[in-house]
């Protein structure tokens, strides 16, 4: 596949040198169009080194080919990486004043830009406005994170980094085997309230279920994603036409919202870290030591919200449940197998993709190792890397599933 890489002028350019790396060594041709900034951060030498193809800012260069909306009319994907505010605002308003810009104006191709610039410049309204206006048609976002930025700054508006970038890049090119088809998809953790201020929560940060959606939105999926108190910047991953967003609080808000979305979907994707219990009463003050009021709490069991799916659902309906299991004693790996395959008995999904969390793994991190066993307790696949590698493996092991069901209709 021909890949263009856009290079724009900001500090995060340096990111850019793994990602043209990481795509041509998936086996991609890479053409590296940096902006004349980007290149007093990264010269063009190092360009056209990494990617073995000559580099130009210039739409004056290879006239008599008519480069400058050749190189959008043959690329099969452009990605911006990193995308100031500046080439945002280009890019809303159709300016093609150089060589990317013009190649963005001439390309059909799926657009995918990773934003990156000081935080303030972020939140600000117009590259808000601007922001809403590229995802209206189509190109997608993938973060900014929140993290250190230049000059000693923190907040959001730090480019991802390059291996997120390049699974997105790469998921973009994958087949959309699954048009047609519509999943609904929990992500988060749920919360349950002691008081206005405490709460029974779990480390769950939504990651896996938001690549799940964004992987399932770029194969062709429409996509109902149930966010359980999942931050900001992890739900841009999930910006795309395809998807559709709702939110819930608490188990019981979340099984409500999840039952509405799956009684018209073909399958249905339980990746939320759901809490088991529930506090009995919920106070109305915040309960203070001093008046002994959070020495114990009462707690009640909250509904599986997985088995009610199970045992709801229509015909032709594909159910996959998470399991987050820790291992047992010195690790032992036979007894988590052995309890997954009861909870996947127990709770009768199609597919129970199950991971090994603990202290240092799973929650919270951007990559994970997960087996999926089947309805009859076998382990049909495994797989591990980052989040959205570990979503498409998910994705490839619930189409088939899907496909024997649509063929015995």
């Amino acid at each position: 596949m021909n890949i263009v890489v856009g290079v724009t002028g900001g500090i995060a350019a340096y990111k850019s040198v793994q990602l043209v790396r990481l795509l041509i060594k998936a086996g991609h041709e890479v053409t590296v169009v940096p902006t004349e900034d980007a290149l007093r951060f990264v010269g063009l030498p190092t360009w056209e080194a990494i990617s073995r193809n000559p580099v130009t800012t210039s739409v004056h260069d290879d006239v008599a080919k008519v480069r400058h909306v050749a190189l959008g009319q043959g690329a099969d994907l452009v990605v911006v990486a990193p995308a100031t505010a500046n080439t945002i605002a280009k890019m809303s308003a159709g300016i093609a004043d150089n060589l990317l810009g013009t190649t963005l104006l001439a390309t059909e191709a799926p657009v995918l830009i990773a934003p990156a610039m000081h935080a303030e410049m972020w939140r600000h309204p117009s590259t808000q406005a601007n922001i809403a206006t590229l995802c209206s048609r189509g190109v997608r976002i993938i973060g900014p994170a929140v993290g250190e930025l230049a000059g000693g700054d923190s907040g959001p508006g730090r480019m991802v980094e390059p291996e997120d970038v390049a699974d997105a890049a790469l998921a973009l090119l994958a087949p959309r085997d699954l048009e047609g088809m519509r999943i609904a998809i929990s992500a988060g953790g749920t919360r349950e309230p002691i008081d206005p201020v405490r709460y029974l929560g779990n480390r769950s940060s939504g990651r896996q279920g938001v690549a799940l959606a964004a992987e399932a939105a770029v194969r062709g999926a429409e996509v109902t994603l149930v966010a359980a108190n999942v931050a900001g910047d992890v739900l841009a991953e999930a910006q795309h036409p395809s998807i559709r967003i709702l939110q819930a609080g608490t188990a019981a808000e979340l099984g409500r919202v999840m039952a509405d979305a799956a009684a018209s979907a073909d399958a249905v994707v339980m990746a939320a870290a759901v809490a088991d219990y529930r506090p009995l009463e919920v106070a109305d003050r915040k309960l203070t030591k001093d008046a002994g009021g959070i020495a114990s709490i009462e707690l009640v069991e909250n509904e599986d919200i997985v088995a009610g799916l199970v045992r709801t659902r229509r015909d032709g309906q594909v159910v996959v449940g998470f399991a987050a299991e820790t291992p047992g004693a010195e690790g032992d790996q036979d007894e988590l197998l052995a309890r997954a395959r009861r909870k996947q008995k127990r709770k009768g999904v199609d597919l129970l993709v199950v991971n090994e969390v603990g202290w240092e793994r799973g929650f919270e991190k951007g990559h994970n190792a997960v087996m999926m066993i089947g309805s009859d307790g076998d382990v049909v696949s495994t797989a591990s890397g980052s989040k959205r590698e570990v979503a498409a493996a998910v994705l490839d092991a619930l189409r088939p599933l899907w496909t024997a069901i649509r063929n015995e209709e």
